[in-house]
Order: structure tokens, then sequence, then C-alpha cells
């Protein structure tokens, strides 16, 4: 009897072995491919699923082609731009215009993977879409939009641990910034635009909002939003001279000697310009264009250390 028993429990081992052996067939058979798959969804709602991580990135604008390449992803298209590319693997990719003028050409040329655009672009996604390519929309109107835009660019390629060391140095920045609040705050005029065409960029636009993370106060934030350009107010003379801004600062695209030499000479057309206190104290400051004129991706930190450093200059404290 013993046998017998010693036999069944030989056999019921065995069979065990067996159906666990079994059961974990399925797993190993599992395609890798399927392990890779991102799902994404992107700032106009839309959701994207690739069938792996995404190796070739195309970008309409500077800020997120930075980020792409601080984290590690690769870059075959870059917008034309008139600032200095720095990085030589940067200066290889193919230029493809910008969000406003995009050179579907060249885009499906060089097939990537996914194209990112802002906010706005939507309408070009059939386009696209049509030539096999997907794209992938992103807003950087705020410091928590870049935030975010850091967060999913590391999801999509799959770059999540750099990806939290880009955005613990911002979280740290903002903190920081929090607790050095200033005592008075500089009331500042923030101008956007070109010689001839000048815009008011409020607390809802990035500058506004880097703006107001440093402790500063927009004098425009209570006007009208302009339909064509959400985010911007057109130029009012008689409000900003009620203001009375302590410091202006003028955001530029081109070149920024021009833009003051412009703006300046603007301003000696109407001489109630000339009664504000940012004009009689010579502070009108002209920030730099690759921390300003866009999204600047990465170098967000260094775009709130120029305005808090210039407000302080500005207060005198």
């Amino acid at each position: 009897m013993k046998r017998v028993t010693k036999l069944i429990g030989i056999s019921l081992l065995c069979l065990g072995i067996m159906t666990a052996c079994q059961s974990k067939a399925p797993e190993a058979s599992t395609p890798k491919s399927s392990s890779s798959q991102v799902t994404v969804t992107d700032a106009a709602n839309r959701t994207l699923t690739f069938k792996q991580q995404p190796k070739k990135v195309a970008a309409l604008s500077s800020g997120d082609m930075d980020i792409i390449h601080a984290l590690g992803g690769e870059i075959v298209g870059r917008p034309t731009t008139k600032a200095p590319v720095s990085s030589p693997e940067l200066q290889k990719a193919t230029e493809i215009g910008n969000p406003h003028s995009p050179n579907f050409e060249k885009i499906a040329a060089i097939k990537p993977d996914v194209l990112i655009a802002n906010s706005g672009f939507e309408r070009h996604i059939p386009t696209l879409e049509k030539q096999g390519i997907q794209v992938y929309i992103t807003k950087g109107s705020s410091v928590e939009g870049i935030h975010k835009s850091i967060e999913d660019y590391g999801v999509l390629l799959g770059k999540q641990d750099e990806a939290k060391k880009w955005t613990k140095q911002i979280a740290d920045k903002l903190q920081s910034l929090q607790k050095e609040q200033p005592a008075k705050k500089a009331k500042a005029l923030l101008v956007y635009g070109a010689p001839g065409s000048y815009m008011i960029a409020l607390p809802s636009s990035l500058t506004g909002d880097l703006l107001s993370k440093v402790g500063g106060e927009n004098i425009a934030t209570a006007f009208p939003v302009s339909k064509e350009m959400p985010g911007y107010a057109q130029l009012s003379t008689e409000r900003i001279v009620q203001s009375n801004p302590d410091v202006v600062y003028l955001i530029t695209h081109g070149d920024p000697a021009a833009v003051q030499k412009a703006f300046e000479a603007e301003m000696k057309k109407n001489s109630a310009w000339n009664n504000l206190s940012a004009v009689k104290d010579g502070k009108i400051v002209v920030l730099p264009s690759h921390l300003f004129g866009s999204n600047p991706g990465t170098k967000i930190i260094e775009s709130l250390d120029f305005l808090k450093d210039s407000l302080v200059k500005a207060t005198g404290s």
C-alpha cells in the first residue's frame, strides 16, 4: 500500500510540473513588439498608439527639439530658424519649416516615426497621416505645460528616467522661487513682436507665466485678449501709461537690437511714453530670444533665473 501511495505521489508531482510548464508557455511566446507598444494622449486630447517606441522624431519648435535631444532621442527633422544650432547632431537634421509654414515635402522625405507640433497645427494632421506619419500635438504655454511635455516625451521615447531628472530640476526651481518671492513686486510690461507690429503678453502667455513665477506683476492682467493671438492683447498706450510699469521687456524672435531700435522709435512718436518710470530710468530690457522667443524646452530654468535677476535690478532689492 505504501508503494502504491508513493507512486501516486510521484505521478501527481510530475503532473504538477507539467502543468506549471504549460501555464508559462503563452508568456514565453508573447511577441516582443507588443511589450514596446506605446499609447499616449496629446494636448489636443487625441489618443495615439505606436506599435513600438518611436525612434526618429521631427519637431517644428526649438523647445520640443531641445527636450527630445536632452532626453537622448534622435531628431531627424528640426525647425527652420535664425537661431544658431549648437549641437552637431542637431545640425545634421533636415530643416522642415516652422509651425506657421511647414515643409510637407521634406517632412514626408525624412519619414519620421512621429512629428511634434504645437496646438493650432491640427488642420494639417490629415495631410501627414496620408503619408503614414503620426502627429503629436503639444502645448508649451506655461512652465507646467513644459514640465508635462518632458514627462510625456519620456513615456513616448521610453526615456522616463531621463525625463524625471529634468522635471525634478524644474520642480526644485519653482519651489525655490516660491520661497524667495520679493517683498515688493515690480510692475512689468511684456511687449512681443517685430518692428511695426507689437502685442502685449498677458499672464496666460508663457512669458507672462514666467513673470508670475518669479514674483513680478504683469500690468496687462485686465487687458482684453486678442482673438487672433490667445495669450496676448493689442498694444494700448493709454492703458500702459495709466499702469506706469517699472520695467519694459521686449520679446523677440529675430534681431533683438533691431527690435529695440524700432520700438524706441515707436515710443518717440507718442510723448506719453516718456512719462513712464521704466523709460525715465532706462529700464527697457530685451529678453534673449532663445529663452523667451518661444518655448525654451529644458532651458526654462535659465529663463526663470534671467527674469528673476532682471526684476531684482529693476526694483533695486
